[in-house]
């Protein structure tokens, strides 16, 4: 049976990968967290702080954790030759290079987002706005628990890019995050972002496509931890036996 390893085990979303990982038979191979505390899944496999023992105990691993811990993964994947799944959020350009650096000796999947009708959204967002000419303007809103620590949101982010991709622009220059105060009118062809924290909402997430007298709105919310955890189970599974490189969830739907 497929053998599971959780980088990020004491979190919220390790545990839930443990939880459906359980449910769906499969073995967790044991967890990695900040502090050596406790056990992970039912078999009560145990959480430590070495990725790279971890790593030579699983088939793949998922890596829900921080971005400071996301190199010593990487080099631990690296060198026992396993495929990774990264779903950590807040990465900035050196995590993407080191990524991509990794690619080519192992399977790499990282995502904004693990849940499989986020990632349907995304195509969707991509199609409408290759379609839609220029003079719609595109706004993202995205809510999250008071908890969260980022902004926007890696699933914001994702959006974002899709949407980028289909207008056939680059996002990091076309990107309008944070107005405040007197900033003048809206300047063609952004992307907008807004971000909201709250009580315990899980996800929620809504593409704006506003034209001359009339609005698309493309949406998301996510009830519970548990499809994202059901998602990067259903990657990671997907993810064992492929060739070194970079993939996406888009790949794992094959969209």
């Amino acid at each position: 049976m497929t053998a599971i390893g959780i980088f990020g085990a004491r979190g919220r979303m390790g545990q839930a990968i443990a939880g459906v990982a359980d449910a769906a038979g499969l073995v967790i191979a044991g967890g990695t967290d900040g502090k050596a505390e406790g056990t992970i899944g039912a078999a009560g496999a145990p959480i430590t702080t070495d990725p790279g023992t971890l790593a030579t105990r699983a088939d793949v691993l998922i890596d829900f954790s921080v971005p400071a811990a996301l190199r010593a993964h990487l080099d631990a994947c690296i060198a026992a030759g396993k495929p990774l799944l990264i779903g950590t959020t807040g990465l900035e350009t050196e995590h993407q290079a080191a990524i991509d650096a990794a690619a080519a000796h192992i399977a790499v999947l990282q995502t904004g987002n693990t849940s499989l009708g986020v990632n349907l959204l995304a195509a969707l967002v991509r199609e409408a706005a290759a379609r839609l000419g220029d003079d719609w303007d595109i706004e993202i809103a995205e809510m999250h628990h008071r908890h969260k620590v980022d902004a926007p949101s890696g699933t914001a982010l994702l959006l974002g890019q899709a949407a980028a991709q289909g207008r056939g622009i680059d996002l990091a220059t076309h990107s309008a995050r944070g107005r405040d105060g007197i900033t003048g009118a809206r300047r063609p062809g952004d992307i907008g972002f807004a971000s909201l924290r709250g009580g315990s909402v899980a996800g929620d997430h809504l593409v704006i496509l506003a034209g001359e007298n009339e609005r698309i709105e493309l949406g998301h919310r996510a009830e519970s931890r548990v499809i994202f955890a059901r998602g990067a189970v259903k990657a990671a599974q997907w993810l064992i036996g492929k060739a070194p490189g970079r993939y996406t969830m888009a790949d794992v739907l094959g969209l």
